[in-house]
């Protein structure tokens, strides 16, 4: 099974004939979703919240319908918990500054996986910078799996926040972030975690998982770009102040006195991303129409033949776990003496497109030994053909690079 059933739905498909292999950085976008935002502004454009007139009141409902989707999404305990933020970066920064900042002081601990991408990583660094806290770093091992042993280590009576990503951008890894979060609770630590690579591909039960905090993008998940989630517990988001100060995020103004909105409406000053918010509502109705078990069987497929035909390939060195089924649609790779911007140049003249860089994990490249890489990164939609073609084209590069193997 591959993605053939499912690419008459993404409209890119039909106009754009290069073979998309950049998926963990943005995902393409079924046309359920790109009528879902187009509707909104054809049909309900108003500012939520702010009127009672019919077409505000519309907008206010269909908003907070998508608010609905997503704690149903995650399986939150309320919608109070759920608030709309730009993308999984800027969740993580209203966590550092209203959390990280006023919480923390000279002496405390964050830890924080060597596998971050830089959203998950800047933050704590500005936040231990400005308090006088220390970041600690738990380290994989090649394989990009982490030791238990080293997390029970890391995190001690003197750790306050533990960060971790669910799933590597660079090396498609599984982090253990239930054991993580379980640990960090046993000393009264915080614990969050960044969903970005994995609400796109896996179910996230919020309430089973136990995060303080969680985060993801719309635009990795068939949602538009601009719009993203920050999960957090009811009793740690009411204690937090606002990230932002403005219009709507308040209750009564005066000349001395203000009295902040409640939850969720602290968090979300200005005029909010109401047509996006209801775009990600829709690809959470695609998501489930499709099934994560349907999605899984053909990505595993996907990169179990790509993985088996990379491995085939001589000088090509795969980052991260000597199996298939450890990279979970994300291969990150290099080729010996080739550039990987020369890697990419060579995929896209054959019309496939892929990533090559540090992926916002320079961190993590620097404790792997390489200064960048070339990323395979899959969807459901994707098929065996791309596959076959990317392989084909990998192949040739180092001759096409002049190498006589």
């Amino acid at each position: 099974m591959d993605g053939k059933l499912y690419r008459a739905d993404f409209p890119i498909f039909q106009i754009e004939k290069s073979m998309y292999l950049d998926n963990a950085a943005t995902s393409q976008k079924p046309q359920c979703v790109i009528d879902a935002e187009y509707d909104f502004y054809k049909s309900m454009n108003a500012n939520p919240l702010r009127g009672f007139y019919p077409l505000s009141v519309k907008a206010t409902e269909a908003y907070e319908e998508a608010r609905s989707k997503v704690k149903g999404f995650i399986n939150a305990a309320s919608e109070k918990e759920i608030i709309f933020t730009r993308n999984t970066t800027e969740s993580i920064n209203l966590i550092a500054y209203s959390y990280g900042l006023i919480n923390l002081c000279r002496g405390d601990e964050i830890v924080v996986s060597i596998t971050e991408h830089h959203s998950n990583l800047l933050p704590w660094r500005m936040v231990a910078n400005r308090t006088g806290a220390k970041i600690k770093y738990l380290y994989p091992n090649q394989n990009g799996e982490f030791d238990i042993k080293s997390i029970d280590e890391a995190i001690t009576e003197k750790t306050k926040i533990v960060a971790m990503g669910q799933v590597s951008n660079v090396l498609g890894s599984l982090n253990p972030v239930e054991y993580v979060i379980k640990k960090a609770h046993e000393v009264g630590a915080v614990a969050v975690i960044d969903a970005a690579q994995s609400a796109p591909h896996m179910p996230i039960d919020v309430q089973k998982m136990n995060p303080d905090f969680l985060a993801f993008s719309g635009h990795k998940m068939f949602g538009p770009m601009g719009i993203g989630v920050l999960y957090g517990k009811k009793e740690l988001l009411e204690k937090m102040p606002p990230f932002m100060e403005g219009g709507e995020m308040v209750d009564i103004v005066r000349f001395d006195y203000t009295k902040y909105s409640e939850l969720p409406h602290k968090f979300e000053a200005g005029t909010v991303n109401a047509g996006g918010a209801v775009a990600l509502g829709a690809a959470i109705d695609y998501i489930g129409k499709v099934g994560f078990d349907v999605m899984s069987q053909i990505e595993e497929s996907l990169t179990k033949r790509a993985f088996e035909g990379m491995k085939n390939i001589p000088h090509l060195n795969i980052l991260g776990a000597d199996n298939a089924e450890g990279h979970h649609g994300i291969i990150s790779f290099t080729i010996d003496d080739v550039h990987p911007h020369d890697v990419s140049a060579i995929l896209e003249a054959d019309g496939i497109d892929v990533r090559a860089g540090h992926h916002c994990a320079g961190p993590l490249l620097e404790y792997l030994g390489v200064n960048s890489a070339t990323r395979l990164s899959l969807m459901f939609y994707n098929t065996e053909e791309e596959i076959d073609a990317f392989i084909k084209s990998l192949s040739s590069i180092r001759e096409k690079m002049g190498f006589k193997d």
